[in-house]
């Protein structure tokens, strides 16, 4: 039996939190959302998230200190920057800092899901994407 992998979503739109957490949980992923980053990583400290998924523009702490946070509690965390700004100077400062892919606004919840699965197999737990036909979707 394959282990359950463990996301923590956070974007400061209502919306995207709405539509992706449904999007991520169909290919076997718990998932936690917040708006509000600082709410977010004070739930990091009380639990272990294998994978991370951020937007890079907040107010207050923003997704390249989100990324600090992260990889300092635990360098195996996989963390994925999301914006709606495209700036490859930014997206490029991100890798360099560790994050594990970048993904910019508008994408579909299966582009997300692609990068989902392959941070999910860098980590050892490999998600049975092919397992659960879409009847609907």
């Amino acid at each position: 039996m394959t282990e359950t992998v463990e996301v923590l979503l956070i974007d400061d739109e209502p919306i995207v939190g709405k539509r992706l957490k449904p999007a991520i949980e169909k290919i076997g992923c718990n998932v936690e959302t917040f708006q509000d980053p600082t709410e977010a990583m004070a739930r990091a400290e009380e639990k272990h998230f294998d994978i991370v998924v951020t937007d890079i523009r907040m107010d207050g702490i923003d997704g390249m200190q989100v990324l600090k946070r992260m990889l300092d509690k635990n360098a195996d965390t996989k963390v994925i920057m999301i914006t709606g700004y495209a700036m490859m100077a930014l997206a490029r400062k991100s890798m360099a800092q560790g994050a594990f892919d970048f993904i910019a606004k508008p994408f579909r919840p299966d582009d997300l899901r692609a990068v989902i699965t392959r941070a999910a197999e860098a980590i050892g737990k490999p998600l049975a994407v092919q397992a659960a036909p879409e009847h609907n979707g």
